[in-house]
This record gives structure tokens, sequence and C-alpha cells, in this order.
């Protein structure tokens, strides 16, 4: 079992930045597939960007390039996801999730079923 615990979220407003953290319980440093996922009030759960612990790939939502970077400290093995230049339309909650999936994560890394560890979320809210 891993347990995956979220923090950093809060109030921001448009353009601002936050950095979420994601303390996984145990180590996950070898072809874990991780990613932070958010889901608004009324919508559905969206992956935001993924990481394959293994090769170090990272992968992101074309709603966030340029915006967002996803990180690890294997160290520490947390997560992380950095959000620059935030918009009203990033508000949800996040979402932290992991799998051990022997390989790259690749185009399964948005979809919900890819993982079976998940965090209790953590709120962003983005002031106009």
């Amino acid at each position: 079992q891993v347990q995956l615990v979220e923090s950093g979220g809060g109030s921001v407003q448009a353009g601002g930045s936050l950095r979420l953290s994601c303390a996984a319980s145990r180590n996950t440093n070898s072809d874990y597939c991780m990613a932070w996922f958010r889901q608004a009030p009324g919508k559905e759960r969206e992956g935001v960007a993924g990481f394959y612990v293994g090769g170090v790939t990272t992968y992101y939502a074309d709603s966030v390039k340029g915006r967002f970077t996803i990180s690890r400290d294997n160290a520490k093995n947390t997560l992380y996801l950095q959000m620059n230049s935030l918009k009203p339309e990033d508000t949800a909650m996040y979402y932290c999730a992991a799998a051990w999936t022997g390989r790259a994560c690749g185009g399964f890394w948005s979809l919900r079923s890819t993982y079976n560890y998940w965090g209790q979320g953590t709120q962003v809210t983005v002031s106009s």
C-alpha cells in the first residue's frame, strides 16, 4: 500500500503561482507512474501532469503546458507540481495519484484507471 498526502493548495489571484506537494508513505522510486489530476465542481476528473519515475519522463495536458511543471525529489519520495501563471479555470481540487506500472506511463498517464493509489486532494482557487 502507498499512502499519498497532498499539500500546498490555497487561494491566489490570476497570474500567481502555487507549488503542490505529494508525499508518498514509502519508496516509489522505480517503475511507478505518478500524476496530478484535478476536478472542478460538476466536471470530470482530468489528468494535469504525469511523471514516470523509472525514466524521468513527464507528460502534460495541453491546457497547462508551459505553465505547470511536474517534478520529483527521490530522496523525499515527494512529487511536486509547480503552477505558474494561474488562471481562474485552474480552480479545482487537485489530487495526486500513483501506480506501479513496470513501464513508462505513455498514453495511459491521464487515465484514472491507470492509478490505484490516490491522495485526499488539496484545493486550489484562482480569483480573477
